[in-house]
Formats: structure tokens, sequence, C-alpha cells
């Protein structure tokens, strides 16, 4: 998937110093407006000028679509966006994501078998929602309790390890 730049959405903007306008418009996935924009050009010149300072939104919006539409093809499992290559090496891209309830254990193995929910947040990443039906699930599999910390009652999960 390409992603639109803003440098090539100004070049196509400067265009209408030759009297073509609002091919900007249509770099950035703004067909109608793209097409009033030639029939008009460019609002009577005004929409040209107000554009200047639009651009970079216009872009981010078109990029923002495109990324939505690429994981809509292929899910969140599949590859998110074009990885450049001096980012990211090839050894990072083919391991698999660690299992949240192994990233758990070994969270709750770090810690002495006992974990509160912030803590749990802390070593898998996990949103909230998340953490709370990967705690349920240790607890209905029978890997984890729920105890009331002696000293400052707060809710902890001991895990049998």
């Amino acid at each position: 998937m390409a992603r639109a730049k803003t440098e090539t959405a100004y070049l196509l903007w400067a265009l209408c110093l030759f009297g073509i306008c609002g091919l900007h418009r249509f770099y950035a996935g703004q067909i109608v407006w793209g097409i009033i924009y030639l029939c008009t050009f460019g609002l009577f010149g005004m929409g040209q000028l107000i554009d200047l300072v639009l651009v970079p939104g216009m872009v981010k919006t078109r990029n923002d679509q495109l990324r939505r539409k690429y994981l809509a093809e292929w899910g969140e499992d599949g590859l998110a966006m074009p990885i450049e290559r001096n980012l990211v090496t090839v050894q990072a891209i083919a391991q698999p994501k660690e299992d949240p309830m192994q990233l758990l254990l070994k969270a709750a193995h770090a810690n002495g078998g006992k974990l509160s929910k912030a803590q749990v947040a802390m070593h898998t990443g996990l949103n909230p929602e998340r953490v709370e039906a990967l705690i349920q699930a240790a607890l209905h599999n029978g890997y984890a309790d729920v105890i009331n910390d002696p000293d400052s009652g707060a809710v902890r999960y001991v895990f049998d390890l």
C-alpha cells in the first residue's frame, strides 16, 4: 500500500499556477471536490489559497483512510502496514506474537506468584478490557485465585507456579 505524501500534494497544488486546479484533491481521495475544483478553477482561486493550509490535514486523512482499508482487507493478524526495511529487522517480523496468557504467567512467576490488574496490564501491554478478560480466563482455568492483600486490602491474583 502506498502512502500519500504532503510534498506530492503540494506539487499537485502548484499546478494551479498553470490553470490545472484540484489535482491535489484527487490525490487526497476527494474525487468530487477535485472535479469541482477543475471546473471552477479552484473555486475561483479562493479554494486553492485556502487549501495551502488544508493540504497536510487532507494527506493525513487520506493516509488514515488507506490504513483502515488495508487493515480491513488483511485483518488485525495480517500485515498492518508496509514495513520499511531500515526500521524493522526480518527476525522481528518472522517472530509470532507471544500468547497473552503466557505473558501473564511469566509476569506472575517474576512477581512471586502475585499480581494486581495494573501489573498485568504493564507486563502484557493489553488494554483494560483485555486485561479483565485475561484474568477471568486465568481464574476460570484454575491458574489463579483472588485474594485481598493483608496489608492494603487491595485485590491480588495469586498464581500457583
